[in-house]
């Protein structure tokens, strides 16, 4: 993007008139609509850090309030697979993973409490952060040793994994802990938990998007009558989307907008659409804190299972009735997760819970709710961003 085209993204003036709508658009809507304030939630991790980090819910009228959603793929991963990555670890295995799974906590219940991979590498484990699952290529053909890859992500990273599987490209003594899920059916979840207060807008993720195109979200107008805008990172593209949302609730006309066309596309990344298709078969999947959620997680079809970590291991998964621990006591991460909880309801967040020592999942990755707001929580920011464009 040039500098231009950023100035005017984070433009003081732009911002002005883009409040001034939604101000003058937000009454109007809770009256089309009876309910006060109005949800709008996003989905994403990103949108969810520059709503936060740029004070954007301050600069919201009382009419509207914003809700942070399953944007996070580290924050749902099960412990167990966590746990079989200690396990293995520890065993003499090498495991790969990226660097927001690294201390993202599973039970505690492997190798006498530790809880994860940064704790299972200081006791002597084989842990090793890698950028990609290509790095971990690299280094297994490079060096020999059995090794696992812990496979963590959305629509987004899925394609990493699943073109080096689908062209051959893992050496023999490599295999994956396929840990991908599907947000789509993960919205659809959220939606049926909000039925009392429902969500009466949403921001699609947009780097999901990329892959699976602005059509995946058509459900969300089609199916449940809510205002859908795909939006982009700057925090004029969230305005925007609120702006529209709420222009489309007074109006009572939902419909489906890609604010983010400089680079999301209707039809997304065929190419990487296909490659998932070939490499995996669409199953129900656990989340953690959730339970199974239908047709929401991704598994090796059969002719690339022999690249399945849990299979070449003996290991066997829990079926959706034997899932028994998944949150550490008085974890509030399923609920922050679902946007039915703030950060701030549980009571051990920035207490036992810190970035720095992290007790729930959600606290761990920079895409985690509760990281998030304890980073860049408080009025600081967007008490010198309010004064910024005038509003103080």
């Amino acid at each position: 993007m040039s500098g231009k085209a950023l100035a005017l993204l984070r433009g003081g003036p732009l911002v002005n008139a883009i409040l001034a709508k939604i101000r003058e658009l937000a009454p109007k809507a809770v009256e089309a609509v009876g309910q006060a304030p109005i949800k709008i939630m996003d989905f994403c991790g990103t949108h969810e850090y520059t709503i936060t980090h740029y004070g954007l819910r301050s600069l919201m009228p009382p009419e509207v309030e914003l809700v942070a959603g399953p944007g996070c793929p580290v924050c749902v991963t099960p412990a167990f697979y966590v746990d079989t990555a200690i396990k293995l670890s520890l065993e003499g295995v090498r495991v790969y993973t990226y660097g927001d799974a690294y201390k993202l906590p599973g039970s505690g219940r492997p190798g006498g409490g530790i809880r994860s991979l940064e704790e299972a590498r200081a006791a002597g484990g084989d842990v090793v952060v890698v950028y990609s699952i290509l790095d971990a290529i690299r280094r297994a053909s490079r060096e020999g040793k059995d090794s696992v890859f812990l496979a963590v992500g959305f629509e987004t990273t899925a394609p990493a994994t699943a073109a080096p599987v689908v062209r051959g490209m893992l050496p023999s003594n490599l295999t994956i802990i396929n840990v991908h899920r599907l947000t789509p059916p993960i919205m659809r979840y959220t939606f049926e938990r909000h039925r009392e207060n429902p969500i009466r807008g949403v921001i699609a993720p947009g780097h999901v998007s990329t892959i699976v195109g602005a059509k995946a979200w058509r459900f969300v107008v089609e199916d449940y009558g809510i205002p859908t805008v795909v939006a982009g990172f700057e925090p004029v593209d969230v305005l925007l989307a609120v702006m529209e949302i709420l222009r489309q609730l007074s109006r009572g006309e939902p419909m489906l907008v890609n604010e983010y066309s400089r680079v999301v596309t209707w039809e997304g990344n065929r190419t990487a659409q296909k490659m998932i298709a070939e490499c995996c078969d669409v199953v129900d999947a656990a989340w953690r804190g959730i339970g199974f959620v239908p047709e929401s997680g991704l598994a090796f079809r059969d002719k690339y299972r022999i690249h399945d970590a849990l299979l070449q291991y003996g290991i066997r998964e829990p079926g959706p009735d034997e899932w028994s621990y998944d949150l550490p006591p008085g974890c509030r991460c399923a609920e922050v997760t679902l946007g039915m909880a703030r950060p701030t309801d549980c009571p051990l967040f920035m207490k036992v819970c810190t970035p720095g020592t992290p007790y729930g999942p959600c606290m761990v990755s920079s895409e985690g709710t509760c990281a998030v707001w304890a980073r860049f929580g408080g009025g600081g920011l967007a008490e010198e961003i309010a004064r910024g464009i005038g509003l103080k």
